[in-house]
């Protein structure tokens, strides 16, 4: 009799723990809006699409590291490296500006030139610079009159329409009490049974991901009114 082929779902614990040990992989803390708990989610997506291609005569840690290894240094490379100027890899680099070429990391090199002017614009965008870093353009700018806290009260009344109700418990929690997550967690009653791990922080996430993006949708779909 032929042994049971292994499912996606009869390896889970492995599978997690195998993209557990691998955290130290994610360095790219600049993208702010990507931890790892986000990469762990892509990682498992990854794994399931390729299920079909693992060959169950083998270990399957060595084909979980072969895979989740590559997809970490994909993510990275998408995210990041497709972006970042090409000093980084550039032999005449110096660190920081310098450059043994061109005394200087600038238009200059046709290399930095062609990346400023086809994707700085993209880099800048994806990775967040300390402020103090650009206080002129910001100070610069013209003044804007904004009315904080009546965009705010719209923002809340809208999500009390739409949120479903654990939702918007939630909600009020964190955005309108400024309750932290884990207080958030308590009060709602979350337990967790996994070790250093605050309670309910898997819940938490997942539902402030649903809210954040519903009031993106809502605002970009002009259904809360922000002047």
């Amino acid at each position: 009799m032929a042994d049971k082929q292994r499912e996606f779902e009869d390896c889970i614990k492995d599978i997690d723990a195998e993209i557990t040990k691998r955290r130290g992989k994610w360095s790219l803390s600049a993208i702010s809006w990507m931890d790892y708990e986000d990469v762990s989610q892509i990682l498992r997506i990854h794994i399931y699409k390729k299920w079909h291609l693992y060959d169950q005569k083998k270990p399957l840690a060595p084909w979980l590291n072969r895979i989740i290894s590559n997809q970490i240094k994909n993510l990275i490379r998408n995210n990041y490296g497709n972006y970042a100027r090409p000093c980084l890899k550039c032999a005449a680099s110096e660190g920081g500006d310098l450059c043994t070429i061109y005394g200087k990391q600038d238009s200059t090199c046709p290399l930095f030139s062609n990346w400023e002017n086809s994707k700085k614009i993209a880099h800048n965008i994806k990775i967040p610079v300390p402020l103090e870093n650009h206080s002129q353009e910001v100070y610069n700018q013209s003044e804007n009159k904004i009315d904080l806290n009546e965009n705010i009260y719209r923002v809340h009344k809208k999500m009390q329409e739409i949120l479903k109700p654990l939702e918007w418990k939630v909600y009020n929690y964190l955005y309108i009490e400024n309750k932290s997550e884990e207080e958030t967690a308590r009060l709602m009653g979350y337990k967790t049974n996994e070790q250093n791990r605050s309670p309910g922080y898997k819940q938490i996430k997942n539902i402030k991901r649903v809210i954040i993006q519903k009031v993106k949708d809502n605002i970009d779909n002009g259904n809360i009114d922000i002047f």
